[in-house]
């Protein structure tokens, strides 16, 4: 039962351990330690954690010393002690990874609870619900296999505040010392039952009252993080299931397949004759949808559908929802005829989650497909979408390409990714002169037909170019003109 797990004054043991080692006394923290792992100029932290290729930026050792780092820095800034949880995808530098972060934390006396396999929002829901001080997640989410990340959530479950990731970033790179604890060292348990608890929470809001009996989805599960949860949540839901992707492969992660790859689901919606399709990124905390005809369902149409469903169930505070700067115009200006209201953030969910607990908003996210709905959830969750997506048309009873064709006209929206290998010259793409004119000369020549986005991302080793115009040709035009110039004076 959850409430087997539920927080309480003190740490929680509820009897079901079944595995555990003693960690290790080290000299870890010392700053002569600290001092043999080369760390680059720039920010380790992006928009979502630390991440990068495994064996150059992630190591081993670099990943002992953040899980050390985490956990003093946590232990300082939370009144109450307890575990931290750590989950990971199927990656295959995953388990060292693992390994190494808790060898880190329980140098640093904390108690670790490992979950193994599964989806990030797993980790943020078990943080928030127990006496854990703080979560960590292996994943590099998209990314290709070789790369590999590591992402930080804090005792109420929602990402690691900036302020605390620098603290971390300070002790690694030596800048700030440490005071010893109580304890010397902490211990690994494995806490794999746990990730049920996280299945049936899924579930629970939705049931007795609705149900997905009727409906055939196909889910694409990426070779990640949610191939045994998202098939049984929704089969336990009622629905015909049919898998795509559907087992732990640390070579074939994201490759061809998943949220960034969705040729293969559309054609199995439309082989099969299915109601909808989901497509999962590595750690399943974002899911971008197919409805029955075969077409794409990106985040600003899942935030508009959702919105609207929320909005006539006078769920919605003040109508609005949270998105960034890379929604569609044509969904904000739809939105806006409803009576509602879109404020934007810079790109990265860790900002909408922000803006949300600002303003009050109740619902929010990106087009790439990380959605938030604080009325179920407290971090971006692909399964707890899908789910709610799902029965949103469920109750509509109409096709969810009808809903959509019911929706909005987006504008054109252009999106290209320049590869920068060298992270100076990506982190400091502003300084490029000739770059800032020719996007100066875009946005004069457009006006107020078009919107232009360039930025370097943080969780790829590329420039994003992003041009959305009034019409394909513009932004087909001025995307083209803004990337011979990434390419030229940066690439």
């Amino acid at each position: 039962m959850v409430s087997s797990i539920a927080r309480t004054n003190g740490r929680i043991s509820d009897g079901s351990i079944n595995e555990e080692s003693e960690g290790m006394k080290t000299g870890i923290g010392s700053s002569s330690a600290i001092n043999l792992i080369p760390l680059p100029a720039t920010s380790l932290f992006g928009t979502d954690g630390i991440r990068g290729k495994v064996g150059e930026l992630l190591s081993a050792p670099l990943a002992v010393q953040i899980g050390f780092w985490a956990g003093i820095v946590l232990c300082t800034h939370t009144p109450q002690s307890g575990p931290i949880i750590l989950g990971q995808d199927s990656r295959n530098s995953s388990d060292m990874l693992a390994m190494a972060l808790s060898a880190g934390l329980t140098a640093a006396g904390i108690e670790v609870w490992y979950l193994g396999l599964c989806p990030t929002p797993c980790v943020a829901y078990l943080v928030s619900i127990t006496d854990a001080i703080g979560g960590v997640m292996i994943s590099a989410s998209h990314n290709p296999p070789e790369d590999n990340g590591i992402k930080l959530f804090g005792a109420n479950g929602t990402k690691l505040s900036p302020g605390l990731q620098a603290e971390i970033e300070a002790g690694l790179r030596g800048n700030i010392s440490y005071t010893s604890g109580v304890n010397n060292w902490g211990r690994h348990y494995s806490r794999t039952e746990l990730v049920g608890h996280y299945g049936e929470a899924l579930q629970e809001p939705l049931q007795p009252a609705v149900n997905l009996r009727g409906m055939k989805i196909v889910l694409d599960l990426a070779w990640g993080a949610a191939v045994g949860l998202a098939p049984a949540v929704f089969t336990q839901m009622g629905a015909e299931v049919i898998c795509l992707h559907n087992e732990a492969d640390g070579n074939r992660i994201n490759v061809n397949c998943g949220s960034t790859h969705m040729d293969i689901l559309q054609g199995a919606v439309k082989e099969n004759n299915a109601d909808m399709g989901f497509a999962f990124d590595g750690d399943a905390d974002r899911v971008l949808a197919v409805d029955n005809t075969g077409r794409q369902v990106n985040g600003d149409y899942i935030l508009y559908l959702w919105g609207r469903h929320l909005q006539q169930k006078q769920q919605l505070p003040d109508n609005l929802i949270i998105s960034t700067v890379m929604a569609n115009l044509g969904f904000e200006k739809t939105w806006q005829q409803l009576g509602g209201k879109l404020v934007r953030t810079a790109v990265g969910d860790q900002y909408v989650q922000a803006e949300m607990l600002r303003t009050g908003g109740m619902l929010g996210g990106e087009q790439s497909g990380h959605i938030l709905c604080r009325h179920y959830g407290i971090t971006g969750d692909g399964l707890l979408t899908a789910l709610h997506i799902a029965t949103v048309v469920k109750e509509a009873g109409v096709s969810l390409g009808e809903m959509v064709d019911q929706s909005f006209q987006t504008y054109p929206q252009l999106l290209r990714n320049v590869r920068v290998t060298d992270r100076e010259r990506r982190l400091g793409w502003q300084d490029c002169q000739p770059v800032q004119s020719a996007i100066a000369q875009a946005e004069a020549a457009m006006g107020d037909s078009g919107r232009i986005l360039v930025r370097a991302s943080g969780t790829e080793p590329v420039i994003r170019v992003m041009v959305e115009a009034a019409n394909a040709e513009l932004a087909n035009y001025w995307t083209n003109e803004l990337v011979t110039q990434v390419q030229k004076h940066i690439a």
